[in-house]
């Protein structure tokens, strides 16, 4: 697994990538099917991986809020912005 900072590298790398091939087809006036192809696949490729770090992110917030939950006590969310006269 890589680490939190090669995660998030990639994670930017591949939204970076993203873009330029979305600019490349915005780009194109007569588009090359073969080009095309392989920027599709490739785009595809990154979305999947990008998918998959986004998971861990969420997962580690999750872990986070867990954390807080425990700290705090569950009926903690119950509490937030409820006040009695």
């Amino acid at each position: 697994m890589p680490n939190k900072k090669e995660g998030e590298q990639d994670l930017s790398r591949n939204l970076k990538k993203l873009s330029q091939i979305a600019e490349w087809f915005e780009n194109q006036e007569d588009v090359d099917i073969e080009e095309g192809l392989k920027k599709v696949k490739e785009a595809s490729s990154l979305i999947k991986q990008s998918k998959e770090r986004l998971k861990e992110i969420e997962n580690e917030f999750e872990e986070v809020k867990k954390e807080i939950d425990s700290d705090f006590g569950e009926d903690y969310d119950d509490e937030e912005g409820t006040e009695e006269d």
